[in-house]
């Protein structure tokens, strides 16, 4: 699948230093922890991977159509909101 970067997911990368390479790594050794089927132009998700052992939180959606996944948003989870395995939030 082809990934598109949407032009927030780029400023954000770009803030917070993470590569497309980054993005890559993460994608191909995470999984999906939230799931917004509701989400338009196409459902997405909220996925969790790993980049040289660093978490990361990647908002997606797939456009199975054109063989795209769009990424919306790249950013590392903050530990104050997010429980110690970065898969769950923290009750607020």
């Amino acid at each position: 699948m082809r990934l598109i970067y949407r032009q927030h997911a780029v400023r954000r990368m770009f803030e917070r230093s993470i590569s497309t390479v980054d993005v890559a790594a993460a994608l191909g050794n995470g999984r999906v922890i939230e799931s917004y089927p509701t989400d338009t132009p196409y459902p997405s998700c909220l996925w969790l991977g790993y980049a040289n052992g660093t978490p990361l939180h990647i908002v997606f959606a797939d456009n199975q159509d054109d063989g795209e996944r769009i990424i919306i948003t790249v950013y590392p989870p903050d530990p104050a909101l997010w429980a110690d395995d970065f898969a769950m939030r923290k009750p607020s």
